[in-house]
């Protein structure tokens, strides 16, 4: 290598030499030249189980309570084809209902019908020629906050007499004080219930959905079994812990094994129910420990739902704690969500190890290039389709990676 001025020189890549003896700090800080931008957290590839994603980012599941007996329409078609060019590495369609008692609102999306899973196939097809998007799709059941008018109309609940129906729940106690109460699920009701989410799981797999999300939060069946708040049953699907995870984790284990092995299925839960002496996160880590036995590719914690006496602390990230505390309790891949709106927030949370994703839903629906952008803030790459790359910031020439584009 040689010396000069008494210093020892060892090449490095590129051809650049390096001075490692007798030089001063300065002079190495001089001579040097300034390192490259290290390569965003958020922006790393992720696999969950035979799903590769490019990055680590969710468009979350949102209803938009604009179906027709459960069929999506012009409306999805637009909202789901335009999010899946977010930059977002995977798309989670709504929460969508395994049965028609089962939906939110008369407006909520299902997957309980030839014609529900005919009316997706088209938005499907539209996706997968446009998009390199993952397709997510969250199944559900309202259990007792079924028959609900949607929230631009209040949200509360539809009597029977004015066109609603008579939801069901694990115990005959509604929502609300004053409400008619729910149908208490018999044997019959359950079983019908887990054969419901089996047939939406195998619906799913005939359009070519990527993945499925359980929906166990928010106030909806399978967290009305888990809180102690909504289940006061008596039988062996209420009382202790164990049994109040009994059917929860039974109709994981239907859609589980009702979906190819090679895809993943991964949950929602609520963490805490935000009430004295209702589902809380210590119960929670003991479920998502009793979902990775079972095979669960993911745990996507929210928090809350199941009472309107909840006290939530809103603020930006609120919910992220909960999903660094099961990823510490468990070594589960976890996804975090709730008031993440700016990039850097999503890069600490990922490159920090709080959560190995996270999910944006509002932030999404107001600015529907959120990945482009958080990229573009973070030196990353992302895809966006040739008919978009003249969008490109002229300071983010790497934005869309190798481009061209010519006119005459």
């Amino acid at each position: 290598m040689g010396e000069r001025g008494g210093l020892r020189w060892r090449r490095l890549r590129g051809g650049k030499r390096l001075a490692t003896q007798g030089a001063s700090i300065l002079f190495l800080l001089a001579w040097i030249s300034p390192k490259e931008p290290l390569m965003s957290a958020l922006f790393t590839p992720i696999k969950l189980r035979g799903l590769s994603l490019p990055n680590r980012i969710m468009v979350a599941p949102m209803c938009q309570y604009s179906s027709d007996d459960g069929d999506a329409n012009d409306w999805h078609f637009t909202h789901i084809n335009s999010l899946a060019l977010s930059g977002a590495g995977v798309f989670c369609i709504e929460a969508t209902a395994v049965e028609a008692i089962g939906r939110i609102t008369p407006g909520c999306l299902g997957l309980y019908s030839d014609a529900n899973e005919a009316a997706l196939k088209p938005i499907l097809a539209s996706v997968r020629k446009r998009s390199r998007a993952a397709v997510m799709i969250q199944l559900a059941h309202a259990g007792r906050k079924a028959s609900s008018h949607t929230p631009w109309d209040g949200g509360q609940l539809i009597p029977v007499a004015e066109g609603g129906w008579r939801p069901q729940g694990p115990s005959a106690i509604p929502h609300k004080d004053g409400e008619t109460p729910p149908e208490a699920f018999d044997a019959a009701g359950l079983s019908r219930v887990r054969e419901a989410f089996v047939t939406a799981a195998k619906r799913a797999e005939r359009l070519g959905i990527d993945a499925i999300e359980v929906h166990s939060a928010h106030g909806y069946l399978l967290h009305q079994f888990l809180s102690p708040i909504s289940n006061r049953r008596t039988d062996q699907y209420g009382g202790s812990l164990q049994n109040r995870m009994r059917f929860p984790l039974e109709v994981f284990d239907a859609v589980r094994a009702a979906f190819p092995e090679h895809k993943p299925v991964g949950l929602r839960l609520s963490s805490t129910d935000w009430v004295e002496g209702g589902w809380d996160l210590a119960q929670t880590i003991e479920y998502a420990n009793e979902l990775k036995k079972r095979g669960v590719d993911w745990i996507d914690a929210s928090s809350g739902g199941v009472s309107p006496l909840q006290k939530i602390p809103l603020g930006p990230g609120y919910q992220v704690p909960f999903a660094e505390a099961i990823k510490r309790a468990t070594g589960l891949t976890t996804i975090a969500v709730g008031l993440i709106t700016e990039a850097r927030q999503a890069e600490e949370i990922v490159a920090s190890g709080k959560a190995d994703m996270v999910a944006l839903a509002r932030g999404m629906l107001y600015d529907p290039r959120w990945g482009w952008h958080a990229a573009a803030e973070l030196g990353a790459e992302v895809f966006a389709p040739p008919q978009y790359w003249r969008s490109q910031p002229s300071t983010q020439k790497a934005l869309f990676g190798a481009t061209t584009f010519g006119t005459r």
